[in-house]
């Protein structure tokens, strides 16, 4: 009789092991999805970082073009003012 139930004995011990594996690749899945929602999460983020930076760079941008703009029509105020025409 013994050698009749060591072959459920072997199924029983391949089901078990099975069953661990099954619970073991469910822990790790449920682990990665974290990650990767968290990674996503943060992915997000910094692409609204980014933009945010992005706006801010394109308005230094129109500031130093309006500032040069600006001390360009100084300057020629300034050569006008000094030339030796103006002097007459």
């Amino acid at each position: 009789m013994a050698d009749s139930n060591d072959p459920f004995s072997k199924l029983e011990e391949k089901l078990s092991r099975a069953i661990e594996l099954f619970k073991k690749n469910q822990a790790e899945k449920r682990s990665l999805t974290q990650d990767l929602d968290k990674a996503r999460a943060d992915s997000k983020e910094r692409a609204r970082e980014v933009a945010e930076l992005e706006r801010e760079l394109l308005a230094l941008r129109r500031e130093r073009e309006d500032l040069r703009e600006r001390i360009e029509k100084i300057l020629r105020q300034i050569d006008v003012l000094t030339s030796p025409e103006s002097e007459r």
